[in-house]
């Protein structure tokens, strides 16, 4: 039964890349899907190589209906194609400039204030030490 219910579900995947769904057309609850996947490393990859397939699928039929709608003259299916699709219609966005990086000397107030957080956070995490070991006993 087990088996062959895993079986399903990796089928209904495939058509289907929504877990819920799929284990709803497969009589198995959705715990019992990720307990599985959890348990047994076949499945596992089984399952994701089964909602790829389902993921390919729907975008192959979403990119046909698109197509379809822009054969039918829909000019929101032509705009979001071209913008998606096409360099001259896309968004623009054209950023220009040099990056100069340089290794300056810190001041001495710098090195001071870096060398007193470093000791605080060493301090911080001594007392947390502390704290925690006392918490044990």
């Amino acid at each position: 039964m087990k088996v062959k219910a895993k079986q399903m579900i990796i089928e209904q995947l495939k058509k289907m890349p929504i877990v819920q769904i799929a284990c709803d057309r497969a009589g198995v609850s959705r715990m019992s899907y990720y307990r599985w996947r959890k348990s047994d490393k076949r499945f596992l990859a089984e399952t994701d190589q089964a909602l790829q397939e389902g993921l390919e699928l729907i975008n192959d039929l979403s990119e046909s209906q698109l197509l379809q709608a822009i054969k039918d003259r829909n000019m929101s299916a032509i705009f979001f194609w071209l913008n998606n699709r096409h360099k001259a219609y896309g968004n623009k966005l054209h950023v220009t400039g040099n990056i100069v990086t340089q290794n300056e000397k810190l001041t001495k107030e710098q090195e001071a204030s870096i060398k007193k957080a470093l000791e605080l956070a060493s301090l911080i995490k001594t007392e947390r030490s502390k704290n925690e070991t006392q918490k044990k006993k």
